[in-house]
């Protein structure tokens, strides 16, 4: 796209418009124009924008109108802000940020603020680059926060690449970076670790942001002492305490609605029971499917799932809006339907229902009644950005042995208890069967094996564990290369056989996620893109992942989204237990620990 003009490039045009002495280039009549800025909703507005930016709003903008002028009626309707997402992960829609956009322009997001650290984990700070310089082609604001922790535990997993307080100081010089990531090595900062409290120096330096990932429930010393170093939001919370003291201590909660998370709840409640001032917290998603962007939306779908646990209409756009502009010192660009800012907004009947019915992004029409009208060509890829996949060998059945030392009777087990709708996990202890030597699942109480395959170096390691809460009652397997935050693979199954196949299979295709049932495939999502994301349109990705949960669910599985759950399970900074390629993590103790209990 043409780079849009910084505000004072075009003041002079601006002011012209609104004096009436130059035509707008595109001008909304007669809409009821939410004020986020008041927290009114004011009628019979006009908005009238030069170029990118709006020039006036007001109740008659005929002195702006020429021969040339785009006219559009609005007949009433909300004139609403483009909608922002204070934070997310691109990669977890499998898609590249060109087919993000595509899919979530039509829903009316117009500024996204990402963090590539998925790609980070893989590819390290040229695949950053890769993803910061496709967002700058594209007709909405797309702002990249510089990934911070990788690997996110130093010392508990291998990723493919690091970062580093250099790279960090390279990045904070690019364009269209806005801060840094989410600081998910919550230990290290309040335990002072030097290398992430470098990292934070340089954005400070900077003037940037640092984004929070403080993943505990402790709200004691530790929590202070994480909130001192410097991160200035999180997203992390789930219970209405968690809100309450990160917004008390200055940092923005935000409230994340992905596909998996459903986080809004429980900690939207500081604002509608106990009043807390709206304007320190943010809505986000933090990760979202490309089913959920293709079929139910973004960040619209958040706003109405807001306005349902109780929030005003006009408070949940502020918290999509306003305030997350504010948070990133951007007010000046977006965030509000007011002179100066870019003109990203959209057309609704209805502020409870939110149905997007046209979208206006830097003062261009993109997308009208759920479709979008703008071109957005694919972005390409370099070859250094595929065939990721390294196993090192062909894995068989025995690699997915659990052997012990006592040979018949049962045996107590350390395993991984999925919490549906949330990234915390339990730690769980079984007893599970052993025969002639080998430990094994248990249907029965809903166990089954869980497997750790480095990817990244060809060092042909498995780590095997076992995993509670995906209810799979047929020999069955599934495995992904997109496994937060490391992204090795991640082989969950019943049969040990369908798991080798499930892990060679995806080597063959340069990663992805499959599933076999009883020997044969039945689900595949070629993610060839560092094993992350696919270079496909997202309406196909989409209906490949549709497939893909539909084949879990034949294999028994009923959770919600049980795939997001199964990514997030090798995440060694979210608590309770997790596997990474060197071994069980306990992450209360962040410390590794041996599957079976002494």
């Amino acid at each position: 796209m043409k780079k849009r003009k910084a505000w004072y490039e075009l003041a002079p045009d601006l002011v012209a418009v609104a004096m009436g002495r130059k035509a707008a280039t595109l001008v909304v009549r007669n809409g009821r124009w939410v004020n986020v800025h008041t927290g009114e909703i004011i009628p019979q507005t006009d908005v009238a924008v030069y170029k990118s930016r709006i020039a006036y709003v007001g109740a008659d903008a005929a002195h702006t109108i020429g021969s040339e002028t785009q006219v559009i009626e609005a007949n009433g309707r909300y004139l609403i802000p483009g909608l922002c997402d204070g934070h997310m992960h691109v990669e977890s829609g499998m898609i590249t940020v060109t087919e993000f956009a595509r899919a979530v322009i039509p829903h009316g997001t117009t500024s996204m603020f990402i963090d590539p650290h998925e790609i980070a984990n893989v590819l390290g700070l040229p695949g950053v680059r890769l993803m910061h310089d496709e967002a700058q082609t594209l007709p909405i604001n797309v702002y990249v926060q510089m990934p911070s922790c990788v690997p996110s535990a130093p010392g508990l997993e291998t990723p493919g690449a690091t970062i580093g307080p250099e790279e960090v100081a390279e990045a904070m010089t690019w364009p269209g970076i806005i801060g840094l990531g989410e600081m998910m090595n919550f230990p290290g900062v309040f335990l002072g670790d030097a290398k992430m409290h470098a990292e934070m120096a340089e954005a400070m330096k900077a003037g940037k942001l640092i984004g929070g990932h403080y993943a505990s429930v402790d709200l004691g010393r530790a929590f202070h002492g994480y909130v001192a170093g410097g991160p200035a939001d999180d997203h992390e919370g789930t219970r209405l305490e968690d809100a309450v003291a990160r917004a008390r201590q200055g940092m923005k909660p935000m409230l994340r609605l992905g596909s998996a998370w459903y986080d809004v709840a429980t900690q939207v409640k500081a604002i509608t029971e106990l009043g807390l001032d709206s304007r320190s917290f943010i809505l986000c998603t933090d990760d979202s499917h490309s089913g959920t962007l293709v079929h139910e939306g973004h960040m619209n779908r958040v706003v109405r799932h807001a306005i349902a646990q109780g929030l005003k209409p006009i408070t949940a756009i502020q918290m999509a809006t306003l305030n997350t502009a504010v948070h990133f010192g951007v007010e000046k660009d977006i965030g509000s339907i007011t002179p100066g800012r870019y003109a990203d907004l959209i057309l609704s009947s209805d502020l409870v229902a939110l149905p997007i019915e046209l979208v206006i992004a830097g003062g261009v029409v993109l997308a009208e009644n759920g479709c979008l009208t703008a071109s957005l060509p694919p972005y390409t890829y370099p070859d250094f950005a595929k065939n990721s996949v390294k196993l090192g060998k062909q894995l068989t059945p025995a690699d997915f042995n659990i052997s012990t030392a006592n040979p018949q009777s049962p045996i107590s087990v350390r395993v991984i208890g999925v919490i549906e709708n949330q990234a915390p996990t339990r730690a769980l202890t079984r007893q599970l069967p052993v025969r002639d030597g080998l430990v094994l699942g248990d249907p029965a109480q809903d166990v089954c094996q869980i497997a750790l395959v480095e990817r990244h170096k060809a060092t042909g390691s498995v780590v095997n564990g076992f995993v509670h809460g995906f209810g799979f009652n047929v020999p069955c397997a599934i495995a992904t290369t997109v496994a937060h935050d490391s992204h090795h693979m991640i082989v969950v199954g019943t049969d040990k056989a369908d798991m080798a196949r499930a892990a060679n299979r995806l080597g063959e295709v340069g990663g992805g996620v499959v599933v076999y049932k009883e020997g044969q495939e039945i689900a595949l999502v070629e993610l060839p893109i560092a094993g992350l994301m696919s270079d496909e349109r997202a309406e196909i990705v989409a209906e490949k992942a549709a497939r893909m949960v539909q084949a879990m669910a034949a294999c028994g599985c009923t959770l919600n989204n049980a795939y997001m759950q199964l990514s997030l399970l090798a995440l060694v900074v979210i608590p309770e237990l997790r596997i990474s390629d060197l071994g069980l993590v306990d992450v209360t103790q962040f410390a590794t620990v041996p599957l079976f209990v002494a």
